[in-house]
C-alpha cells in the first residue's frame, strides 16, 4: 500500500476506510510504503496503529517502509518505531512480486 501527502484529522478517515477496504482482502502482510508522506500526525498514526491492531487480530503483520525524516522521527518520539517493522526502503521481495491490477 502507497500513502502520499499529508496524513492528519482531514486525511486520516480517508486512509482508514482504504485500510478497512484493504483488509477486507484478508492479506496477511501489509507493507506501507511512507515515501510520499510529508506529515503525519497523531490521528495519522492512530490509523496505522488501528491498522496494525486489526493485522494482528488476524495473524497478520502491518510493517512501514521508507519514512521519511519528518515521519521517522514522529515514530521515533512516540516510541512506535519499537511497534512497528519500519524498513528504510521497500523490501526487495515486494519491488520483484508481481501485483495483480
Amino acid at each position: 500500500m502507497t500513502v502520499v501527502g499529508e496524513i492528519d484529522l482531514y486525511t486520516a478517515p480517508r486512509l482508514q476506510a482504504e485500510f478497512t477496504r484493504l483488509l477486507e482482502t484478508g492479506p496477511e502482510r501489509v507493507v506501507i510504503d511512507m515515501s510520499g508522506v510529508e506529515f503525519c500526525d497523531s490521528t495519522g498514526m492512530n490509523v496505522l496503529l488501528s491498522a496494525l491492531k486489526r493485522m494482528r487480530e488476524r495473524g497478520g503483520v502491518l510493517e512501514v517502509a521508507s519514512p521519511r525524516p519528518a515521519v521517522r522521527k514522529i515514530l521515533q518520539v512516540t516510541g512506535l518505531d519499537s511497534v512497528f517493522t519500519v524498513h528504510d526502503t521497500i523490501p526487495a521481495e515486494l519491488l520483484t512480486a508481481e501485483h495483480p491490477g
